[in-house]
């Protein structure tokens, strides 16, 4: 069992860790769009596609380093006597809190699941039904029988009018890395509480 929770917690953290560092780059990216909305503003006609852009790139910059910073420790945290415990009692609060954050990640990652259902079209009740049977006949019968499957396309009520479900479905892996990562991060205490040897982060 030990031996199981040790090996998870290293390919869960190599894993976010490979996705997190490319994903920092992201930054890169959302200066640039917004770098040329401003040109495109001084000097030619705005673009109309820059906006939307920018926040979609910061969603997936936020949501797809999420893991990373967890796994890191840098994420925000209200430290009022958390910094002066040991390592032990620390281990010992995180085990009983996390669950907390694993229902709130479980209920936002249903939630997506929904959201992205609805942005192909599925307007029902059970999106996992859904995306069962989406995947089913993707195997099974190829990739213009799932694609007559899918319903109206959800897009942006701007002007620009994008589809909604790409950006949907990498907030749904995004959380969804968050929850392995938070796992791993329970493992981990675990092992501290045991008095095990615990993985490192690097």
């Amino acid at each position: 069992m030990l031996r199981t929770m040790r090996a998870y917690i290293r390919i869960i953290d190599a894993m976010n860790r490979f996705i997190g560092r490319i994903a920092m780059y992201l930054i890169f990216a959302l200066v640039g769009v917004l770098l040329w909305s401003s040109v495109s503003k001084t000097f030619f006609t705005p673009a109309l596609w820059t906006l939307e852009t920018a926040q979609f790139v910061m969603v997936a910059y936020y949501v797809l380093g999420g893991p990373y910073s967890i796994q890191m420790g840098s994420n925000v945290r209200m430290d009022l006597f958390y910094g002066d415990w040991s390592n032990r009692t620390r281990a010992m609060v995180d085990v009983i809190t996390v669950f907390f954050l694993l229902f709130y990640l479980g209920v936002l990652l249903y939630g997506g699941i929904s959201s992205t259902a609805y942005s192909l079209g599925y307007f029902g009740t059970e999106p996992m039904v859904f995306f069962g049977d989406l995947l089913r006949t993707l195997v099974t019968e190829g990739a213009e029988a799932a694609r007559a499957k899918i319903g109206v396309l959800e897009r942006s009520s701007t002007v620009w009018r994008p589809v909604i479900w790409p950006i949907k479905t990498i907030l749904v892996f995004g959380v969804f890395l968050m929850l392995l990562q938070t796992l791993a991060e329970l493992c981990r205490d675990i092992l501290r509480l045991r008095g095990e040897e615990v993985p490192s982060v690097l």
